[in-house]
């Protein structure tokens, strides 16, 4: 046993000064670090360091003596344990002031930016329901609780439907109530369980790998279409059957209901031949009067409200003139690119899925917009000399990466090319900041402006505008 174990560390009285990464806050002592889980600045506690490393400390809250004034109470059972709604215990508008901080400080920290051009933190109207995609996990190792624990009864059932614990890839909490997806996604999930419990399916063993439920999908859109997608291992027939029948009968508001036998190693399923079982292939959403049909596989922001504003800011900053070609990288489904059409001269969109880019040009025609083109291709590759020189050199570049940012290569044929302006989005302000750096010799900041998705989390997204200096 670890020495940090034999003599855990109480520290008294300290104070949550700040929040930190992952959903964690800051407290200091005797000048070191104190990354405490589920802390909220203001707070004073008692913390038990559980993790120590050379420039700090992790701990966990003991006691509270003093709360703060941003705590509130948190509405779901599993908060503190499930990872999905790590700041569900601070008040709303708390936490758009925290994610514009943490915006703001990576620009100048990272990217070594003048955050002078900054506006206000745009925030969601609706703080729980908002997500339009949710996926949970099946398994045979069931997370056990302190006191299931303590409690030395035999424990009969392991199987769970829901989150992994941070932390721990092969423990999965079992949810009965989340509060991110509106009804019937709830219900779907809690009639999935009881299902295939009263006929002994077999839930995914991550270790092993074996079991017949492994994954579930569930996405929904404003118009009211919902899409069930079930992720097997084994490839079972008759269960299959058996348990798509019971959703297609159980729930007459699903829309699509399909299914893929997943037997690779992780659960992506990108890779993966989807099998409709009922229903249409996609779902439609609409936003501003476009519309956009969003497959299995294809990515569609997760808050649909604030998708509307995040591509309306993004809209209004780019400012674009008739006769300008904009490009749109990492454009998955074309939602920005469509968005933006109608201002520009043509519209190119580059994605690395294929289904993404095929759904596109069905958006795009269903849309009446005649004047973008899609390509798909590993961004770095496509992204060329020859492929600018043959669909015209861009004015404006609209970039919408995934957390890790801009490849180094994109970055530099961007500074190669020279467009007049950027518009960076991002849902990571911290890769954001570090690309900007990079741009920064001949583009200047013109705007930021931070629009909150994710409500009850620490993720934040941001929109940077650049325009190349004179």
């Amino acid at each position: 046993m670890s020495n940090r174990k034999k003599n855990p560390i109480l520290i008294e009285k300290i104070e949550i000064i700040d929040t930190a990464n992952k959903g964690k806050s800051i407290a200091k002592h005797d000048d070191r670090v104190i990354i405490v889980d589920n802390g909220v600045p203001g707070d004073i506690c008692d913390v038990s360091v559980y993790k120590r490393r050379r420039k700090y400390w992790q701990a966990e809250i003991k006691k509270i003596h003093k709360y703060s004034q941003y705590r509130v109470t948190p509405k779901c059972e599993h908060f503190g344990v499930c990872g999905g709604c790590k700041w569900q215990n601070m008040q709303y508008n708390s936490q758009l002031k925290f994610k514009e901080k943490e915006v703001l400080n990576n620009l100048k920290r990272i990217g070594k930016i003048d955050t002078t051009n900054h506006e206000k933190i745009i925030g969601s109207k609706e703080d729980y329901f908002y997500r339009n995609k949710m996926e949970f996990t099946f398994s045979n190792k069931r997370w056990l609780s302190k006191e299931e624990i303590k409690s030395r009864i035999k424990i009969t059932d392991r199987n769970a439907c829901g989150f992994h614990v941070p932390g721990m890839f092969d423990k999965i909490i079992n949810l009965n109530h989340c509060y991110l997806q509106k009804e019937p996604s709830n219900r779907i999930r809690l009639s999935i369980n009881k299902f295939s419990k009263k006929n002994k399916f077999s839930y995914f063993d991550i270790r092993e790998k074996k079991g017949f439920l492994r994954n579930l999908i569930i996405k929904n859109s404003s118009k009211g279409d919902l899409m069930v997608l079930m992720q097997f291992y084994e490839n079972n027939k008759k269960n299959i059957k058996l348990l798509m029948n019971h959703l297609k009968d159980s729930f007459s508001e699903i829309t699509s209901l399909l299914y893929t036998v997943n037997q690779k190693a992780n659960s992506t399923i990108y890779d993966q031949k989807i099998i409709l079982f009922h229903g249409k292939e996609y779902i439609q959403e609409e936003l501003d009067g476009l519309l956009f049909n969003i497959g299995a596989k294809s990515f569609f922001q997760t808050n649909s409200n604030q998708a509307k504003i995040l591509y309306r800011k993004t809209k209004e900053l780019a400012n674009i003139k008739k006769n300008e070609v904009v490009y749109d990288l990492y454009t998955g489904t074309g939602t920005i690119a469509q968005f933006v059409a109608n201002s520009a001269k043509k519209v190119i969109g580059i994605d690395s899925v294929i289904e993404g880019i095929e759904a596109a040009f069905i958006n795009a025609k269903q849309n009446n917009i005649t004047n973008c083109s899609f390509y798909c291709g590993d961004m770095k590759e496509i992204f060329s000399e020859h492929f600018i020189k043959k669909n015209g050199h861009p004015d404006i570049i609209i970039a919408d990466p995934p957390r890790e940012g801009m490849h180094k290569k994109v970055i530099e044929q961007i500074l190669k090319i020279k467009p007049n302006r950027i518009i960076y989005v991002s849902c990571n302000s911290a890769t954001q900041a570090r690309d900007i750096n990079i741009l920064s010799d001949i583009y200047k900041i013109k705007k930021i402006q931070p629009v909150d998705m994710f409500p009850q989390t620490h993720h934040v997204e941001n929109i940077v505008s650049l325009e190349i200096k004179h």
